[in-house]
């Protein structure tokens, strides 16, 4: 393939491989059920299977609109969950712990609800919420734990902020005691895993939570009507090879369609899945992989894949959803939420896929901090805890908040979850199985003054149409020379040779 992508044509033949195998497994199982069909039927006894139940309810998607027409099913517990085991320890009554403790979060409903299911095996454990607006709680924790005093007893904090508490032993280490975390490193992914740890992954210093998949959001009615394929799982796997991509990328154009927002997104997707600095603040987005991204990248910029402006703009991008121009996006999982607040008419029309190239990148997601001056550390240990079971993730889900944990995905209420706007899509399941393709990355206090210089030589390729490895090339350099003051300054501060 004259524009083929080695290493995603690989992950491609992998997937089809693996998609085969699990339909030749399911042909089997059909086999074996109708064997044992037919000699039930034979007279042979057997006891009769288990009575299964769902339930159905509406998520009140607070966290996004006050629009209370978001209808998604699977939302309570079955007794099939209940037998599942779990990473985190259920729960018990102990009117033993004692005090109050301050949480900081930028997004208060879903916290408010879970409250009272936490009061009634805490009773005597007081958790007073308080919401800060995003860019602030960060800005007031760094400059409350740089202080000594004024930081909560435990807080949120946002993946691409974290990093800024790195410095200054600050954070408990959640591996110690009392909180020996390592017990729940299995039940989740590296990535998920390692994005919370220090620079050189000894110390785990936030408590992972939820994980936010890049997703490809797409009108599966247009992607019909122009002979596209429309099925999630197929489309997802067809759009792993980058000339069936292409493939797409030509259809949607040649009719007038944008395929994505932003003309230069297949490279930064591809860049946010490896970050930005190794452990030893190495410069890692020099790669041939990525050097045949950019070229995917600017081959399809020729033919205008997006407007370069974002689907929620009400002067610009709206309008071109509502009339249905803007076919296609990419997201995080939270994306099916946001659409539906603001095009709610287009309901049953968008479905949700794995993104293009075989590209599976983080686009977001939180921790648990407890800062090191709290003084109810036990008492914080056991709300992060709670976070983390059935009554809280039943909660969360409502608010499009994807489950981290292998233990949460496993159990019935999320893998039945359907989504209504979405046609009926079992989206949280969808979700889960892109985040488990995500690779661990390494996030860095330098990542947001690298992203700028990065951006001008990408964007400076597309448009004058730069060979790619000279430009790969050339970011290292100029990165090299422009934050060599801030990485020799940073090691300091960590503490690194």
């Amino acid at each position: 393939m004259a524009h083929g992508l080695a290493g995603l044509w690989d992950r491609y033949s992998k997937r089809r491989f693996t998609m085969r195998k699990a339909w030749l497994k399911g042909v089997l199982l059909m086999f074996i059920a109708v064997f044992i069909l037919s000699a039930c039927s034979s007279g042979v006894s057997s006891n009769p299977p288990a009575a299964q139940s769902s339930t159905q309810e509406k998520g009140d998607d607070a966290a996004a609109s006050n629009n209370e027409d978001k209808e998604t099913s699977g939302g309570e517990a079955s007794a099939e969950d209940a037998e599942q085991a779990s990473a985190f320890p259920e729960p018990v009554v102990d009117e033993s712990l004692k005090g109050e403790i301050t949480f900081w979060t930028w997004t208060k409903a879903p916290y408010d609800a879970l409250l009272k299911d936490f009061n009634k095996f805490y009773p005597n454990i007081k958790v007073k919420i308080t919401e800060i607006d995003f860019g602030g709680l960060h800005d007031k924790l760094q400059t409350t734990l740089a202080a000594g005093k004024g930081a909560p007893d435990v807080s949120q904090v946002e993946q691409g902020q974290f990093p800024r508490y790195l410095a200054g032993d600050v954070l408990e280490d959640l591996l110690q005691a009392p909180y020996n975390a390592s017990v729940f490193k299995d039940d989740t992914t590296e990535y998920n895993w390692v994005r919370w740890m220090n620079m050189d992954n000894s110390k785990l210093l936030a408590f992972p939570w939820d994980v936010t998949p890049g997703v490809a959001y797409y009108r599966a009615d247009i992607f019909e009507e122009l002979g596209l394929e429309s099925d999630p799982e197929l489309l997802g796997e067809y759009m792993a090879d980058p000339e069936n991509w292409m493939t797409v990328v030509e259809t949607l154009t040649a009719n007038g369609k944008y395929a994505m927002e932003w003309r230069d997104g297949p490279v930064h997707w591809a860049g946010d899945a490896v970050g930005y600095f190794d452990t030893d603040l190495n410069w890692v987005r020099n790669t041939d992989e990525l050097a045949k991204v950019l070229d995917v990248t600017k081959r399809q910029n020729q033919m205008k894949v997006a407007p370069h402006m974002g689907m929620f703009d009400a002067k610009g991008g709206k309008p071109l959803v509502t009339s249905g121009k803007q076919a296609m996006v990419m997201l995080g999982s939270w994306g099916a939420r946001d659409i539906e607040s603001n095009f709610p008419d287009q309901k049953g029309k968008w479905r949700a896929t794995a993104p293009p190239l075989g590209i599976s990148w983080g686009s977001g997601g939180s921790g648990f901090v407890i800062p090191k001056q709290g003084k109810n550390k036990d008492l914080a240990w056991k709300w992060v805890e709670f976070m983390h079971t059935d009554y809280a993730w039943q909660q969360f889900i409502k608010h499009s908040i994807q489950p981290g944990w292998n233990s949460i995905n496993a159990k019935e209420y999320i893998k039945e979850h359907t989504n209504a706007y979405l046609g009926g899509q079992k989206d949280l399941e969808m979700y889960n199985k892109i985040a488990e393709s995500i690779q661990p990355r390494k996030l860095t206090a330098l990542d947001g003054k690298a992203w700028p210089i990065w951006l001008e030589h990408i964007l400076k390729a597309i448009d004058k149409n730069i060979d790619a490895k000279t430009t790969l090339n050339n970011i290292e350099d100029d990165i090299n020379r422009k934050l060599k003051p801030d990485i020799d300054k940073l090691k300091k501060e960590l503490n690194m040779k």
